[in-house]
């Protein structure tokens, strides 16, 4: 690593750090202020700070080490979240901001009852300060130390150690500017994180297509993985996983608080509803900047295939990456990692905050109280996912030979599975009681473990779905026959006919894509 590098590094650092503090509050700082920015957000940030949000280092890494792997069919994770977004946009988050809420869990309340509520909220809790937290940390830390680790030997003389160094660095970094300035923070960061995160990926994409011949090569090199829909019986990426993703997507863009925290803040739900697709546009370029590449790398690499997929980004920026243009590699990978982590934290401040300390802890808290309740829970957070995140780091070392991403995903998915039943029964059924749905909840988990003990060979994406419909059957079957369905005219809500004319846009978008890239 050359001195420029580093003077990029640390000029970035300091650039993200100056940024988040200026123009933060001083003295007694309003609740409303710190977790949603006085809902004063336009849609150019709430597109850009969403999306910087949603790319992490498991993109870079993971999804980029599966397409080596696999292929195009791993943009299917990207290009069908925009799924999640339209629905987001046109049915969830007209009811969020109708009913003024800063968590989807006042929402959850509001429709489901105080103890369901309870268990969604604290559910959430405790993935975002452990797996989630976790995940992305681990990723930052593992990229860095994959490309930079001749430069990084002061730390320690072991790999082990200084990936753990690292990861505790990036997350104090994180919750340090989030601790002071809450969402607005994060929203001024993620502006600049998402321009550095854009251009280092872009480099990547024009460097890797160029050196295997420009694009053309990709279908005459690869054309094996220049298939969107893998068959059925694919053990990973098969084109039947998109119903489960369908149902998956909700929970990522609907019902969760770091991605929907954004349109939350929004100055009315027309900015809100254009963010959101202007989001869903910018996900089709990080899909090429995270896809394409792999798959170039594949191709490159044709009779030298690499052994750990995973290790394809960092092959790919210290064997072609020029000498002097590592530093901004290295800055989009800080910045993929750190759009998230912030997020994350402050989206554990405003759940704790809010959904916990507010209800049952101290009922007549005082925005500062709230404030300070929420700073509290960043430095909790910090601390369980710096664990975490050392955790699965043992975990990918064990298992060097696999595509991690999928490892993860599957984790999570029993867990998630619990979330979209819960948010569905909420938004679409008429007040149904609240054990059925806290049984529906619960079941999830079992019925995931028994699925899968029945059928081992299914994929754990079309797994979810069924997992999904079954809890969803459950609550919806009695709650229907006892009270009837909520009216369909209010399952949808466009703030204008122009912006209803951007969604079918985006939606015919989507399905052309899938035609094209079968």
């Amino acid at each position: 690593m050359l001195v420029v590098d580093l003077i990029i590094v640390l000029v970035y650092f300091v650039v993200v750090f100056t940024i988040a503090i200026t123009g933060r509050q001083k003295g007694e700082v309003d609740s409303e202020e710190y977790f949603l920015s006085g809902r004063n957000l336009r849609w150019y940030s709430i597109a850009i700070s969403t999306i910087a949000t949603n790319i992490a280092g498991a993109q870079l890494l993971g999804m980029m080490g599966s397409a080596y792997l696999y292929g195009l069919a791993q943009a299917m994770f990207e290009v069908n979240a925009v799924q999640g977004i339209l629905m987001a946009a046109f049915i969830f988050i007209p009811l969020y901001l109708r009913e003024g809420v800063y968590t989807i869990t006042q929402f959850i309340s509001s429709r489901l009852g105080s103890k369901v509520a309870l268990l969604y909220t604290s559910a959430n809790i405790i993935m975002f300060a452990t797996l989630s937290l976790g995940m992305t940390l681990f990723w930052g830390a593992y990229a860095a130390e994959l490309v930079f680790s001749d430069f990084l030997v002061f730390i320690s003389d072991d790999q082990l150690t200084r990936m753990g160094v690292l990861l505790a660095a990036l997350g104090i970094f994180s919750a340090i500017y989030t601790y002071f300035g809450g969402l607005a923070a994060v929203v001024r960061t993620d502006l600049i994180q998402f321009a550095i995160l854009t251009a280092g990926g872009m480099m990547v994409l024009y460097i890797m297509v160029n050196l295997l011949g420009g694009w053309s090569q990709l279908y005459v090199k690869t054309p094996e993985l220049m298939h969107l829909h893998l068959p059925a019986d694919h053990p990973k990426l098969p084109w039947i996983a998109m119903f489960g993703l369908f149902f998956l997507n909700i929970n990522y863009w609907c019902a969760n608080q770091s991605s929907v925290q954004r349109s939350l803040a929004a100055k009315s739900l027309k900015e809100a509803q254009i963010g959101l697709m202007v989001g869903g546009v910018l996900k089709y370029f990080m899909a090429a900047m995270i896809i394409i590449p792999g798959i170039a790398l594949a191709g490159v690499l044709v009779n030298n295939p690499i052994s750990d997929p995973d290790m394809a980004f960092p092959y790919i920026v210290t064997h072609y990456v020029p000498t002097g243009f590592r530093g901004v590699i290295l800055c989009a990978v800080f910045a993929s990692l750190m759009s998230t982590v912030d997020s994350l934290f402050n989206s554990l401040a405003t759940l704790f905050s809010v959904d916990i300390y507010k209800v049952y802890i101290n009922p007549d808290a005082t925005d500062a109280e709230m404030v300070a309740a929420g700073r509290r829970t960043i430095l909790v957070a910090l601390l369980t996912g710096v664990v975490m995140g050392l955790v699965l780091m043992h975990l990918k070392f064990a298992a060097p030979g696999n595509a991690f991403t999928h490892t993860l995903n599957e984790l999570r998915y029993y867990f998630n599975c619990g979330f979209v039943v819960l948010i569905c029964s909420a938004a679409f059924l008429m007040s149904p009681r609240q054990w059925i749905t806290l049984l529906a909840f619960v079941l999830t988990v079992p019925v995931q473990l028994i699925l899968k003990e029945l059928f081992p060979e299914m994929n754990y994406l079309f797994r979810a779905m069924w997992v999904i419909l079954i809890g969803l059957f459950i609550i919806a079957i009695p709650t229907i026959i006892e009270k009837g369905n909520r009216p369909w005219r209010d399952w949808f809500r466009s703030s204008s006919p122009t912006v209803l004319k951007m969604g079918m846009a985006l939606l015919a978008s989507l399905i052309m894509i899938h035609i094209l890239f079968h």
